[in-house]
């Protein structure tokens, strides 16, 4: 696998993470998946999604894709505080509860993938 391989694939695994993020909370909440409308799951997700790609141009992400703490980290503040920050301005809620469990989720999805990617690299003696 290349760098650009990874990159993508770190990528994918980064949205897929913030869809089911999304996906759960809007089933735990009763507003079915999709909502009335079929729209619900985008309105959920695109600020979270906005939020890390700016967190992968802040990082540099294609560079080092895996890493948990140049990449990993970055990209999961980024999710995290740009997602919150676009809830609140285009309306939806953001309550501290909400918050907390957003921080926690994402940082065990965006940021736990990493640390088992790099210690099975490790483990397999590959560059991490």
């Amino acid at each position: 696998m290349n760098l650009r391989q990874a990159a993508a694939g770190a990528a994918a695994l980064d949205a897929g993470a913030i869809v089911v993020f999304a996906a759960i909370g809007r089933a735990s909440h009763d507003e079915g998946i999709l909502g009335p409308g079929g729209s619900g799951l985008a309105t959920t997700v695109w600020p979270f999604a906005a939020g890390a790609a700016l967190g992968w141009v802040l990082a540099r992400g294609w560079k080092r894709p895996c890493d948990w703490r140049r990449t990993g980290l970055v990209v999961w503040a980024s999710t995290l505080a740009g997602g919150m920050a676009l809830r609140a301005a285009s309306g939806q809620g953001v309550q501290v509860s909400f918050v907390i469990v957003a921080g926690t989720f994402l940082a065990a999805a965006l940021i736990g993938w990493r640390v088992v990617s790099g210690a099975i690299a490790k483990r397999r003696g590959l560059p991490g």
